[in-house]
């Protein structure tokens, strides 16, 4: 166990990994909530998936890119927030898309949906990673 707890502090992308699968528990446990309290479901996804978006922001930029994000309160820092926060809606309409299309083509939603989260992850670590909290050039 502690040998996978080094391996997972070393490796950004695992890291990633761990973060992803917070901001998704923190999407759902929101949602499952709202839902409890009889908020409509498509409002309880919207604040679920927003809640798991800021889950994702915090996580990421303290636990995964936490030596490429830019200083508080600079425009650097705007803008990389802003970013992330476009990425996500970028996975989001790739999610949509991807489950509407194989949806149309008879495919099972759920299985479109697992291909959906698989492309999605995959984008939006490629832009963070490699755009958004790109590693600074030497001079």
């Amino acid at each position: 166990m502690i040998k996978f707890a080094n391996r997972l502090r070393g490796n950004l992308f695992l890291r990633y990994v761990a973060v992803s699968i917070a901001a998704l528990a923190t999407d759902m446990i929101v949602f499952l909530l709202l839902l409890e309290a009889s908020v409509p479901s498509v409002a309880a996804s919207a604040i679920g998936y927003s809640a798991g978006i800021l889950a994702h922001w915090i996580l990421s930029s303290r636990k995964v890119f936490h030596d490429r994000v830019s200083d508080k309160g600079t425009s650097a820092r705007m803008q990389q927030k802003a970013m992330f926060f476009a990425s996500a809606l970028l996975g989001l309409l790739m999610t949509v898309a991807i489950v509407g299309v194989g949806t149309a083509l008879g495919m099972d939603p759920r299985f479109a949906k697992v291909i959906a989260i698989i492309i999605s992850f995959l984008l939006t670590y490629a832009l963070r990673n490699i755009v958004i909290f790109r590693q600074a050039r030497p001079v």
